[in-house]
């Protein structure tokens, strides 16, 4: 249970969390977007250490804020996309937004639903908790996704690189004028084609 002052805590960055979550999705900038975005993680990192699992709120400082954040921040920064066009042809699709919303909401309120009529629901699912004297939180969670779920685990992986290469297939656009490599010509090249020699006269330069 949560003493006194962890609880005030822990009500605080929870309300920092879902003000900044909802800012995300609220504002007209892309870019302050990104910032609240940002500002979300470090309340969820607060979060995971207020429950003793240290080893995921960096993991999120790292990966989510130092990586993938930064990232969309730039893209978001540097591609020249016209947001007003997009948000045009957006409201014809929130009937389905808006659908996919109410079955996600209906999910979770039948899985809190479950765990709330029957507590022991979840001891038939759940692997057993390892002793915190004997085994930390790095070490477990190691045993979790590399012994455990390491197919699930291989599986996401193989998600995320076919996702990538999706998103420089769609966001690969070709302009005139521009020079771009081709990757078969340069591994076909010999040193004839690549090296050029050019004789120098003496005191004259090339």
């Amino acid at each position: 249970m949560l003493n006194g002052l962890e609880a005030v805590f822990f009500y605080l960055f929870a309300f920092i969390a879902v003000a900044s979550a909802f800012m995300v999705i609220s504002a007209r900038n892309p870019v302050h977007s990104v910032l609240f975005l940002i500002l979300t993680f470090f309340n969820a990192a607060a979060l995971f250490l207020l429950t003793g699992a240290e080893f995921l709120a960096m993991i999120l400082l790292v990966v989510y804020v130092g990586a993938v954040a930064v990232l969309f921040l730039f893209v978001v920064m540097m591609l020249d996309v016209d947001f007003a066009e997009l948000k045009q042809g957006a409201l014809q699709y929130a009937p389905v937004g808006a659908l996919v919303g109410l079955i996600l909401a209906a999910e979770l309120i039948i899985v809190t639903g479950g765990y709330a009529f029957a507590p022991k629901l979840g001891e038939t699912v759940a692997l057993p908790t390892p002793d915190v004297a004997t085994r930390n939180n790095t070490a477990a969670l190691g045993d979790i996704l590399y012994t455990d779920y390491i197919f699930y685990f291989q599986v996401a992986g193989l998600v995320l690189l076919v996702a990538m290469i999706g998103a420089i297939v769609l966001t690969l656009r070709h302009k005139e004028n521009v020079k771009r490599q081709s990757i078969s010509q340069q591994v076909a090249r010999t040193p004839e084609t690549a090296i050029e020699i050019k004789k120098v006269e003496t005191g004259k330069g090339i």
